[in-house]
Formats: structure tokens, sequence, C-alpha cells
């Protein structure tokens, strides 16, 4: 799965290599420590850093004999160190050397995701200048509501990816975490000075208390933030599906030269590329939950998480990083119909402009339910007779006595809806 949903550099970052490579940057870093306290000879660390070496394969056909990965890592790697073999995971229980690791690599998966989503980022901002002044109709409850603009729609998700940012930037520091404190977390054979040296050397923090394990309620709320930022994706997705749809027709994702749309209808454009994102975003939202499921562990710990993620860790930062991607490639290249979103505000032959009928009316002295009954009848009226609501309110003898022919006029003037939209763009730095 992984293989088939990682773009270049999040697979090697979740390769066996890769993982095995993190064991032994923390278990050298450790040597180092202790080399700093004189516990190993400093020769001797010298030397182990430039001999320690494993093959993946050899680490692999021991652990079909132990049934034990980190053990088969340790005697693969001490079979390259010679003498010096007793100075290596001294002390050390297994969970030190992989908890401080898949820090690692979470750290590195990280910083591709966020590389991602901040190219996201851009592109929505970009987007939202270009198209500030794109009037459209706002929808609620996938209704005709009133006017909006392309822009101010793009600047809701420009400001909710910022959050995705911030809020993955917050979780991911608590997962920036190792522990190098034994068996049962209480430092019986190593020093929680060893343990803070060891970790400053690789850009870590200390679990302190610990257990055997680094605890696992950051791992959740870690997951919990990429599950979130893939629902504001799908968010998003959703939203154009919707626009991309044949009676609306205001917004399409991309089709290449070339493509094709179904095996069976020629004429078809389909959504292919956002359907991907929402239902990849279902898959992390799972993910998120077994970290959740992970958090309660038996006594000082068991193993119940670990076959667990080793699939959410690889396919959660994997998939959000490529959904993103593909993310980043429709907004760059949406395909913007302006004339159907203005053809499309004019469908209800103008009973968009109902409230501002209505608070037209209050402002001129009307009392609040007598205004809004005008309104609701003329609404009424229009549809039932597929008549346009303008005409029916500038016909009406209270409303025209009420506010004249050039009053009536400026209630159904669009520009009215959007006049602060550039000030909302400026004070979210899109313009």
């Amino acid at each position: 799965m992984i293989q088939r949903y990682t773009l270049p550099g999040m697979a090697e970052i979740w390769s066996e290599e890769t993982k095995l490579a993190k064991w032994l940057e923390v278990e050298l870093a450790v040597v180092d420590a202790l080399a700093g306290t004189g516990a190993v000879p400093v020769d001797a660390a010298g030397r182990m850093r430039k001999a320690a070496r494993f093959d993946v394969a050899d680490v692999k056909a021991r652990e079909e004999v132990t049934r034990h990965d980190t053990l088969s890592f340790v005697e693969c790697v001490c079979d390259s160190l010679g003498d010096d073999s007793r100075y290596f995971h001294k002390g050390l229980t297994s969970s030190d050397v992989v908890d401080t690791a898949l820090a690692l690599q979470i750290r590195d998966a990280t910083n591709l995701v966020l590389g991602e989503l901040v190219e996201l980022k851009k592109a929505v901002r970009a987007q939202a200048a270009e198209h500030r002044d794109t009037l459209m109709i706002g929808r609620t409850h996938g209704i005709h509501a009133e006017p909006i603009t392309l822009g101010l729609k793009l600047a809701v998700w420009y400001r909710e990816l910022g959050r995705a940012i911030e809020r993955i930037e917050r979780a991911a520091e608590e997962v920036y975490v190792g522990k190098i404190s034994g068996s049962v977390g209480t430092y019986s054979h190593l020093s929680p000075e060893i343990e803070d040296a060891a970790l400053k050397a690789l850009g870590l923090k200390a679990e302190r208390p610990a257990t055997q394990i680094v605890q696992r309620d950051r791992h959740a709320a870690y997951l919990a933030s990429l599950a979130l930022a893939a629902s504001t994706l799908e968010k998003m997705s959703v939203e154009i599906r919707h626009l991309q749809r044949t009676e609306v027709d205001e917004a399409r994702e991309p089709f290449a030269a070339g493509q094709k749309g179904s095996s069976s209808m020629p004429h078809k454009r389909n959504p292919i590329t956002l359907e991907r994102v929402s239902g990849l975003a279902r898959l992390i939202r799972g993910y998120a939950l077994a970290g959740i499921e992970n958090v309660a562990l038996w006594h000082e710990r068991d193993i119940s998480q670990s076959s667990v993620e080793r699939v959410i860790f690889p396919d959660s930062t994997a998939l959000l990083h490529y959904m993103t991607r593909k993310m980043r490639e429709t907004i760059e290249n949406l395909d913007v119909n302006a004339d159907r979103m203005r053809n499309n505000m004019d469908l209800t032959r103008g009973l968009i402009y109902s409230q501002r009928l209505m608070l037209t009316l209050m402002d001129a002295g009307w009392e609040r339910t007598r205004a809004y009954e005008k309104s609701h009848q003329l609404a009424k009226s229009a549809m039932a007779a597929a008549a346009d609501f303008r005409d029916l309110a500038a016909d009406d003898r209270e409303v025209l006595d009420t506010l004249g022919p050039e009053k009536v006029d400026q209630i159904f003037d669009p520009a009215f809806y959007v006049r602060y939209v550039d000030s909302i763009l400026k004070e979210t730095g899109i313009i």
C-alpha cells in the first residue's frame, strides 16, 4: 500500500533500510553520550561509528529465527563491531531504540507533508486573489442564498489550510520525543543525563516520565491532526465536485489532453481526482481512530500498538502527502466558468435579493414582521408564476409608494453584497 500512494521521498522515509538506519543513529547517539561520561572509551566510540553497519536481508533472515526484529538488528550490527560490540545497545531496551527512531521518521515525513500543504495554500491564495471579484451565488442547504465571490470561497479554504498546517506543527512537536530510560522507564541502567545527551544530539526532547515506551496519546493527537487536514482537503474536493455537476457547471477539475471520462459514454468528464481525495480522506480518518485505540496499553506497555503503527504512520503521511499534491494540481489548473456563475445567479429571477428588500422596507419604517411578510409573499408569487421577483416588487403599490422606483432598482445590485470582500481578503493576507 505504501508504494502505491507515495511520491518521491516519502517511500524512502518509510523503507526498511531507513528504519534500520534510524535505529542505528539512535544506538550510536547513546554510545556517544556514554563516551562523554567515560563509560565507553572515546576511541571505541569513534571506531564503532565508522564500522557499524547492517544488511537488511541479513536482519530479516535472523528475524526468521529469533522472531524479534530489534534483537536481530542488534546482532547483525554487533557482527561488524568486533570487541567493541560490548558497548552496543548497552542498557537499552528495544523501545528505547524503536520509539526514538520512529520520532525521527515522523519528523522527516511531516516535513514533506507540510511542504506540500504550504504549496497548496499558496495556490489557493493565488486563485483567491485572481477571482476576488468573480461573482457567484452563495448556497446554504444547497439552495441559492445571496451573492458571494469565488475569491471569498477560496479565502475560507486559505485560512483553514493555515490552521491545518499550524495544527500539524503543534501536534508534531509533541511526537518529536524519545526515551532512553530502559525497560520500565526507571533509568536503572542508563542515567537521565545519558538520555538528555543522546536525545539532544538527535534533536528530540525526552519523554519524562516514561514507561517502556513513549506514551501514545502524543501519536494519537498527531494522527488526528493529519485526519483533520485530510478532511479539509475533502471539504475542498466535495465543493468543487458539486460545482462541476452538469446542472451547476461553475468550476471543474482539470482534464488532460487525451483523457477519457467513461468507457461507455464518450461525453463524460468526471471529477475522478477529487473523488479519490474524498475516498482517501476516509482512510486517514480511520487510521486516526486506530491511533486513539493505541493509547490504552497494559501496565508499562504491551505490544498491541506495534503492528498497527507499521501501517498507520507510513500510510497516513504518505496518503496526505499524495492528496495534497493532487489538490494543489487541481487548484492551480482549476477550470472556472465565470459566465455560468453569473447566469446561475439569475436562475431564481431575483429571489436572492429578498432579504435586502425586507431590510430596505424596514429602514424605510416598516415593522419587521410586515416587511418580512411582504418579501415572503412576493417571493412565493414569483416562484408560483415563474415571474421576475424584481418586476413584482417594482409593481407592488405598497413597496413602490414606500421606496420609489430608484430605490427598488438599487436593491437588485449584486455589488452591494460583496463590497467588503476586498477588506476580508486583505485581512487574511491574500491581497
